[in-house]
């Protein structure tokens, strides 16, 4: 059986949040497993937060929507935006930043890590552009609890 809830909120660091706790919420209330659960979130968080920092970076705020389809064995959560769409319609690579203990703080790259992580938390990832949206598909395995 496949359990599926959405919701819906303006591209903004605030809005952005609070979808993602609602999310999270509910995910947990589903019986999704509190170390998963945290896994979906970060790699939530760092795909929405790609759309409210780029995806909407040359037009007004538009809105983001968020769909899980949570399978016995799997969970689908779908991200889809009215934005610019990726370049190339291609994404990120998402490479492991070399770095180590003696690197200074000051010469850390700013950015990368957030689509290493996504990367790195999905088994699977799809994307592609519709005519005027990015719809973005993260799967996640998931074994549910009682």
């Amino acid at each position: 059986m496949v359990e599926t809830f959405a919701c819906s909120f303006r591209a903004t660091e605030l809005d952005a949040r609070r979808g993602i706790v609602s999310v999270v919420d509910r995910l947990k209330d589903m019986g999704v497993p509190d170390p998963r659960v945290d896994e979906v979130q970060i790699a939530l968080a760092e795909a929405v937060n790609n759309v409210v920092e780029h995806a909407y970076a040359e037009t007004a705020t538009g809105d983001v929507l968020i769909r899980c389809n949570l399978h016995p064995d799997r969970l689908w959560v779908e991200i889809r935006d009215a934005g610019i769409p990726f370049p190339n319609a291609t994404l990120p690579e998402g490479q492991a930043v070399k770095v180590d203990a003696n690197t200074p703080l000051a010469d850390l790259p700013e950015g990368g890590f957030g689509w290493f992580l996504i990367r790195e938390l999905a088994s699977d990832i799809k994307y592609k552009r519709n005519t005027d949206n990015n719809q973005l598909s993260l799967c996640f395995e998931i074994q549910l609890t009682a």
